[in-house]
């Protein structure tokens, strides 16, 4: 499997080996995991269907829904079809150009989620902070352009880190994890490669502004708010949905920063592979749950569609 090239050992495979101990309970991780796949992709088309049909839902703010979920079924396309595959064989193989592709969208999903986020933080301080300038500040051609860069941000910089990564010798070939990702990758090269750091640095460095950004304009709504049972109303039914989306992805993204210390290694494999793949079920699935049901135009939309099939399918039953 190893070719030799100018005394350095590169691979054309990889051995994914978060799975080497699950044994009999395959059968049933599939199941799970099919299950839990299909799931996400009900819930988020859902969200995106209802937002998509209803024009009474064409505004800014059910845009940005939107684009998450899509941005959520973009990322665990990533990683359900090849886990699923994996739980199907015995031998959990990927080829190294299948693996740069895995660890692009899982990364650049990643880093999308909190662009998306961020817009979103944005659109709920204008809202409630700005309310007469917002339909002046948030134009189609606004909206339009927001979108543009929370998608082209992390796209452009996923490719140069899958770019600067694919530029490193392999001299390992085990995985120890469910996926690809790029810490992985990095700790398979045969040097530590500076360029990956510094620009690893710039990233966080970009996502860490992007963070505070979003913690100071939820300062300004909550002290607005609390200022007046209407506001403390217009919040609890605006704002506390995308507060508890912004945890859910923090915490998922801190469980995946925890694996990926060396320390990780000494925990039983079932703890790890928990802690790697929770950003990979919890925002996905969660994200229109929550949106869903505790934004009431969106459940008004939802009610009123349901209504309509249970109509159409009584009289076409008559």
């Amino acid at each position: 499997m190893p070719e030799i090239m100018e005394n350095v050992s590169t691979f054309k495979f990889f051995i994914l080996s978060g799975l080497q101990d699950s044994g009999v309970y395959k059968p049933l991780y599939f199941l799970l995991v099919f299950v839990l796949y299909i799931l996400i992709i009900i819930v988020n088309l859902t969200l995106i269907f209802i937002v998509t049909v209803d024009k009474s839902l064409h505004e800014p703010m059910y845009i940005f829904i939107c684009n998450l979920c899509a941005n959520g079924l973009y990322g665990t396309v990533g990683f359900y079809p090849k886990f699923l595959l994996d739980l199907q064989s015995d031998i959990h193989m990927i080829s190294y150009s299948w693996c740069l592709l895995q660890t692009y969208v899982i990364y650049s999903s990643a880093l999308c989620e909190m662009s998306v986020l961020t817009v979103m933080s944005y659109d709920r301080y204008v809202a409630i902070c700005r309310p007469l300038q917002y339909h002046s500040i948030f134009t189609p051609r606004a909206v339009s352009k927001l979108l543009v860069l929370a998608w082209s941000y992390p796209l452009l910089s996923s490719a140069i880190i899958i770019l600067l990564t694919s530029r490193i010798p392999i001299c390992r070939s085990y995985i120890h994890k469910l996926f690809c990702d790029n810490p992985s990758m990095l700790m398979l090269g045969c040097y530590q490669a500076k360029a990956n750091q510094v620009w690893s640095m710039v990233v966080i460095t970009v996502y860490l502004i992007q963070f505070v950004l979003t913690l100071v304009s939820y300062a300004h709504i909550v002290k607005i708010c609390i200022s007046s049972s209407e506001g403390r109303t217009k919040f609890s039914k605006t704002c506390v949905s995308h507060l508890v989306v912004m945890v859910i992805y923090i915490v998922t993204a801190l469980f995946d920063v925890f694996y990926s210390w060396d320390g990780s290694l000494y925990l039983p494999i079932g703890v790890r592979n928990a802690l790697a793949i929770q950003f990979l079920i919890l925002p996905p699935l969660l994200n229109p749950l929550i949106y869903g049901l505790q934004l009431p135009q969106i459940r008004k939309v939802l009610c009123r569609q349901s209504c309509r099939h249970k109509v159409c399918y009584l009289r076409n039953n008559a």
